[in-house]
């Protein structure tokens, strides 16, 4: 039997705007990043989980709730504009080079969804498996109505015809929470995510993105209340 390793990455910048220091903020009794750790070594489909950061007290914390901390990530890859991917290609690229660790699929999860479950990510690393997909992303479905503008007006975008809601064929949004792809896709492109994706559909509850303190106070009160 081919042995598939599978690989969590969590990128955790210490230099968050929105809310301070935010990924080590108590939520609920521990640091925001403790959950979503938790949750990734609760997958079983996971070789390793590893948080790539600048920061020292947040490499220490995530250390703390299980993860691993092979390297400080380079601060010219941790300014508030340094994209995703070359983060992870960075991981991926000590890997290979230092540990002689070749990983075969790479999860992609941030601290910021700590309403996500292990079940959603070995979901996702599963049919990412079984449909040979290059990449499986979350989403959530959206029967919205969108506009964008035209020169000095505005015009419908989706849906072109308006029909009951019930009858709406749904957008698809991503949710930031769930990323999962090939190595090889990852590592040779200038995307995360290749052209041939599936989806996980997740409800907007999970779904929930903590990017301000309103956000927070409302993840607070749904797991001290649920």
């Amino acid at each position: 039997m081919i042995c598939i390793k599978a690989v969590a990455i969590i990128p955790a910048r210490g230099g968050s705007k929105g809310i301070p220091r935010k990924n080590i903020k108590e939520l609920c009794g521990k640091p925001l990043i403790g959950h979503i750790i938790e949750t990734a070594l609760e997958v079983d489909e996971l070789d390793r989980v590893i948080v790539s950061t600048e920061d020292a007290e947040i490499a220490d914390v995530a250390k703390k709730f299980g993860a691993e901390i092979p390297f400080i990530r380079p601060e010219e890859l941790a300014r508030d504009e340094t994209p995703t991917l070359p983060v992870l290609q960075h991981t991926v690229e000590y890997l290979e080079k230092e540990e002689n660790y070749y990983p075969d699929i790479i999860v992609l999860l941030y601290p910021t969804s700590p309403l996500l479950s292990n079940e959603r990510v070995s979901e996702g690393i599963k049919l990412l498996k079984k449909e040979n997909f290059d990449s499986v992303i979350s989403v959530v479905e959206d029967k919205g109505h969108y506009w964008i503008r035209s020169d000095s007006t505005y015009k419908r975008l989706y849906p072109r015809i308006i029909r009951n809601r019930q009858l709406t064929e749904p957008l698809y949004r991503e949710n930031g929470a769930i990323y999962v792809s090939k190595r090889n896709i990852m590592m040779s492109g200038t995307e995360f995510v290749g052209e041939n994706i599936g989806f996980i559909i997740m409800s907007e509850k999970e779904s929930i993105d903590i990017d301000n303190l309103i956000d927070f106070k409302f993840v607070q009160l749904l797991k001290n209340n649920y």
